[in-house]
């Protein structure tokens, strides 16, 4: 939820009064909120009544982004100090989020100072409030006339995005997904003025707007705003409401409508989901399978059977395996397509999902792959595999090196293949085409998987929020032969 700006106070505090904010922020907390943006930086006082129910504050630091900034070094130099300064306040309290250093700087500026300027005087100011509290989190608050902005250095991208048409917002989301990359996004405001448009209106809006948020896979979204008393550049705003509540915080219909948005996050409890079948191939993978079966035991799914396939393996991947509720299926050593094709015939979900026995799921892993059957006619669907912390400095090299194992897009929404340690398939349709093809027996399968599914005319589909974790080879002996296997999966395929 946002919060201000408000008029000051005889003191230059941009807030209510404590007795206010205590009533706000109790409220803010009935609803289900847990996040509240400032576009000023809160007196500790203000972070204090947040702790105190539960909520967790992102603090903007303003400074003049309207004005061609980087005209003069001095301006430069004293909106660094005063980033610093702000972030003094906060620096390591409890209810600290994170930090913007920015909201919508305007396009007609991006274009006068140039994107590479611009970029980097962000990752100044990034800098500056590390420097200072090298423990927070920190964006910067971007919009789509600047989505070009190369941003890579922050801890998670936000954007402020108000469209009013649902399919725009699902086709918009996926694109920022992409531009997001690996990093968590944010909708850091989305809203409805109810002047122009209705309280109604602004009820449904909201709904929707924070559904297909977080079914896109956001890491959350930020309403703008908790009332209609807004106060900027001198002056009182009369002719908008984007509140959930009025100037006097009577409550608007919008506001119960987002509490109950917010209560069936990320998907509602009342769907039919489909039965799945997760299918782990291990050959020899003894070192990172339990970690994998651990993760899987926790995903936060009903109606799933976990189905390991021992391709003959001679360490202790077998015994691993048996301490686990699933169906354990030991065969001779056949490769990775044999194992694969083993477990679907095995399955008795009606969607097959793949996942390696050097990968762990996402807790809501499964959800967004069934979510994304259940609402397009899609035969696969796949996402992304991301690379975990503390693997070392030679799996960090890999991680980043060309070569790994990644999906490929035709657009934000339709993959032309999928990697194997992330795939699932409607097993009607891998019935259909005969399975995978056992002459892969190492790598290739998935590729090849996807064009025989392509070539009956059908298509594949991709959701960002459908996360595994995979582990990269962290020598370079084994990342070599891994890239040998490749390109003989390769010659194999062509």
């Amino acid at each position: 939820m946002t919060y201000g700006t408000f008029r000051a106070d005889p003191d230059g505090v941009q807030f209510p009064d404590p007795d206010q904010a205590e009533r706000d922020f109790a409220r803010m907390a009935e609803h289900g909120f847990n996040v509240v943006r400032t576009y000023t930086v809160p007196p500790r006082q203000l972070l204090d009544i947040a702790l105190r129910h539960g909520l967790l504050v992102m603090v903007g630091l303003p400074w003049e982004q309207h004005v061609a900034f980087l005209d003069d070094p001095d301006r430069a130099a004293a909106i660094e100090r005063r980033v610093r300064e702000s972030v003094r306040i906060c620096a390591r309290h409890p209810a600290l989020l994170a930090f913007s250093v920015g909201n919508e700087i305007p396009a007609a500026i991006v274009r006068w100072h140039g994107r590479e300027r611009v970029e980097a005087f962000i990752a100044r100011l990034c800098r500056a409030v590390k420097d200072e509290d090298d423990g927070a989190l920190v964006t910067y608050v971007n919009f789509p006339t600047t989505e070009y902005l190369q941003l890579p250095f922050l801890d998670f991208c936000a954007f402020n995005v108000y469209l009013e048409r649902e399919e725009e917002l699902h086709a918009y989301l996926a694109r920022l997904q992409n531009i997001a990359d690996e990093r968590p996004l944010v909708m850091a405001e989305i809203g409805l003025d109810s002047r122009r448009n209705g309280e109604d209106v602004q009820a449904e809006s909201l709904s929707w707007q924070i559904r297909a948020a977080l079914r896109a896979g956001c890491a959350g979204t930020i309403v703008f705003a908790w009332t209609d008393e807004w106060h900027r550049g001198g002056h009182d705003i009369e002719d908008w409401d984007f509140g959930l509540t009025r100037r006097d915080r009577s409550p608007k219909p919008a506001l119960a409508a987002v509490r109950k948005a917010f209560a069936n996050v990320p998907f509602a409890r009342d769907v039919e989901w489909p039965r799945m079948s997760v299918v782990c191939c291990t050959h020899n993978g003894g070192r990172t399978l339990r970690e994998t079966l651990e993760h899987l035991h926790r995903l936060e799914y009903n109606d799933v059977e976990v189905i390991v396939v021992d391709d003959g393996s001679t360490d202790d991947s077998a015994a691993i395996a048996q301490q686990f509720d699933v169906r354990l299926i030991s065969t001779p050593n056949r490769g990775l397509s044999a194992a694969r094709n083993t477990g679907m015939h095995a399955a008795l979900g009606d969607v097959v999902a793949y996942i390696d026995d050097d990968a762990y799921p996402d807790p809501h892993w499964l959800h967004y792959l069934a979510a994304t059957f259940m609402n397009t006619s899609h035969v696969g669907v796949g996402g992304p595999n991301i690379a975990p912390g503390g693997d070392g400095p030679i799996a960090h090299c890999v991680a980043h090196a060309p070569g790994g194992p990644i999906h490929v897009l035709l657009t934000d929404h339709e993959a032309e293949h999928l990697p194997g340690c992330n795939m699932a398939f409607r097993k009607s349709a891998l019935q259909a085409v005969g399975g995978f093809d056992e002459q892969f027996r190492i790598a290739g399968d998935d590729v090849d998987i996807c064009w025989k599914l392509q070539e009956r005319g059908w298509t594949l589909g991709f959701n960002p929020a459908a996360v595994v974790w995979h582990h990269r080879r962290n020598s370079v002996r084994s990342f070599w032969k891994q890239q040998i296997n490749y390109g003989r999966a390769e010659a194999d395929l062509a």
